[in-house]
């Protein structure tokens, strides 16, 4: 049995959209890959609703060329700085025969959402954490003796606003909208391993307009979140320091750009240039080494509460397109003292689309292995959890 699936990752700087197939016996298979440009999309948001329609529409064009049919519904990764989480917990007591049931998991589902949200919000994802027994944790409660039930659930909210200025935009594209899916989540489906979540890890994909975190530990969700910094940043401080137009600025960052000069590049004195335009290379460098070293700060800053040796000792992946910049897993170990890796996603079967090897499209994997992985069997995060059906409920707020 086979089963169209699609996703679209709509970032700043570009627009990537996957469709596959879903085979029951042989997994995904890719048959359409369309990449376009990001236009009328600052840090995320919405900015010009005609320019970002436009964008999108390329993109699910070229895929649509690519796999011989037309894209009718589509998993979409949000993400922006409107995005919220927090951990909650539910405990109930065990009614009947003290015998765990679908009804007990509910009621203690229902008090772990029973918090305060912002009017402006609305619940976006709801994954479960952990399940405690009496005190014990146990993987799935259902079926077993207790008398008291404890859940844990991680809570991601996004702004009503916000997400309805985009889902309007796909919808107008006569494209209907499975399940919208944080990025972090999906770009950790794309390249974290299982050691790694289990231990702790933190992702962060440092994209054009944004820096997206996930804290993955036990195998679960712990901490997600948005920082409105990332690439476009950096080339904007180019464009200032060196008295170059964002394209040129861009352009130099991507050709010359490094953050630990060897070989030829430790000439700091040589000039590099573009277009006529030449700029000392030492320069450049000490520009984009700042801001990095500011983002890299910024993301220990948002780790919650405990040492980051203690909660993530599996260290820290980088993903995203800054994390093609040479030199910024060692920037990152130096200021952090941990360990650091660059997130490369997984080969995904199907037509071969080099570019998607990249760590700029760990989202764009991620997002149809998420996909997947929700078309008929379960995320990790459910999965390991034994969460049950009726989160489909929960979930369905922006269906």
């Amino acid at each position: 049995m086979k089963k169209k699936i699609a996703a679209i990752d709509i970032g700043t700087t570009k627009v990537c959209t996957i469709m596959g197939v879903l085979d029951s016996t042989s997994g995904l298979r890719v048959l359409g890959v369309g990449i376009a440009p990001s236009h009328g999309i600052e840090k995320a948001l919405v900015a010009d609703a005609t320019k970002a329609k436009e964008s999108i529409k390329e993109s699910i064009r070229k895929a649509e060329v690519m796999a011989g049919y037309k894209l009718d519904s589509a998993y979409i990764g949000v993400t922006g700085r409107h995005m919220g989480s927090t951990n909650s917990k539910g405990t109930v007591a065990i009614t009947g025969a003290g015998v765990v049931r679908d009804e007990d998991m509910k009621r203690a589902l229902n008090v772990a959402l029973n918090i305060k949200i912002n009017e402006e919000q609305k619940i976006l994802h709801v994954i479960p954490r952990s399940y405690r027994l009496d005190g014990q944790e146990v993987k799935n409660p259902v079926g077993m003796n207790g008398s008291e039930l404890e859940i844990e659930v991680h809570i991601i909210t996004a702004s009503t606003a916000s997400v309805q200025n985009l889902t309007g935009i796909i919808k107008g594209l006569n494209v209907s909208i499975e399940d919208l899916i944080l990025e972090p989540l999906a770009s950790a489906e794309a390249v974290l391993a299982e050691e790694e979540k289990l231990a702790g890890v933190l992702i962060a994909d440092i994209g054009g307009g944004t820096t997206d975190i996930a804290i993955v530990k036990d195998g679960s969700i712990y901490h997600s979140s948005v920082i409105p910094a990332a690439g476009q940043q950096i080339t904007n401080d180019l464009v200032v320091g060196l008295g170059l137009n964002f394209d040129l600025a861009e352009e130099m960052k991507k050709r010359y750009g490094t953050l630990v000069p060897t070989g030829e590049n430790a000439d700091q004195d040589r000039t590099v240039g573009e277009n006529g335009k030449n700029v000392n290379f030492s320069a450049l460098c000490e520009i984009m080494q700042a801001r990095v070293e500011e983002i890299i700060r910024l993301i220990i800053l948002d780790i919650p509460g405990e040492r980051a040796g203690g909660l993530i000792p599996a260290g820290i992946v980088l993903t995203g397109g800054c994390a093609n910049i040479p030199g910024i897993a060692q920037v990152a170990e130096k200021l952090t003292r941990l360990p650091v890796r660059i997130g490369t996603p997984i080969t995904l079967s199907g037509v071969s689309i080099d570019a998607l090897s990249d760590p700029a499209y760990a989202t764009s994997v991620g997002l149809i292995l998420y996909s997947m992985k929700n078309k008929g069997t379960s995320n990790w995060f459910t999965k390991r959890k034994g969460f049950m059906g009726f989160l489909d409920q929960v979930l369905a707020i922006f269906r």
